[in-house]
């Protein structure tokens, strides 16, 4: 009887600079330096979710538009977007594939008007992950896996501290990943402590008796 030999173990570093081994490198225009006072203290991940057009999954629309190369006549919803210039760090699509399109180290164009933890314009110290979806509706089980694994890896590197949605750092002015997104699930599977998570996100405290 013979075994199946396993497969060798990827011994590449997990990281590149700021780019990371396990994600397809599609480089975005989009972005800039770390203001100098930010660049030693990238602590917060924030989640995003987007589709495009919305609701529609699995082409490369997303892709596209982190690159510029988005064909704005393909569909009536990209007129209503027209020019955007937008990235983010990281993409999971609906099957958990990842991409990267910005160096972690440098500033992506994800948060837009932001607070949180006390700071604003969190461009400049956070780690934007856009998950493939619609706000508001679930999302994959494969999705969760990768979103787990990747930040779990960012934290290796960076002084990771909170994680939140954009809804959380932005709100009133956007709603995403929304009610769909389960972050006990998150949690659970990070073993982070919830003080790391938005408040609102967090389970009730028992009553006092």
């Amino acid at each position: 009887m013979t075994t199946r030999a396993e497969p060798p173990a990827d011994t590449r570093p997990l990281w590149d600079g700021g780019w990371y081994r396990d994600a397809t490198r599609l480089e975005s225009p989009n972005h800039g330096p770390r203001p100098a006072h930010a660049a030693s203290a990238i602590d917060l991940i924030v989640v995003h979710s987007i589709s495009l057009p919305p609701g529609e999954y699995g082409g490369l629309a997303v892709q596209q538009l982190f690159t510029n190369t988005l064909d704005w006549d393909a569909h009536p919803y990209f007129d209503s977007i027209r020019g955007l210039q937008v990235s983010a760090h990281f993409f999971v699509d609906r099957t958990g594939a990842l991409w990267q399109f910005v160096d972690c180290d440098l500033r992506a164009w994800h948060a837009g008007q932001s607070a949180y933890r006390g700071r604003t314009q969190c461009n400049d110290d956070s780690i934007g992950i856009e998950l493939e979806g619609l706000e508001g509706q679930p999302f994959e089980p494969a999705q969760y896996a990768t979103l787990t694994a990747l930040c779990r890896d960012i934290a290796q590197r960076y002084p990771i501290a909170h994680i939140a949605g954009h809804e959380h750092i932005a709100p009133g002015r956007k709603q995403d990943p929304g009610a769909g997104f389960d972050w006990a699930r998150v949690q659970q599977a990070l073993h982070w402590p919830w003080h790391r998570f938005p408040e609102i996100t967090r389970p009730p405290l028992p009553a006092q008796r």
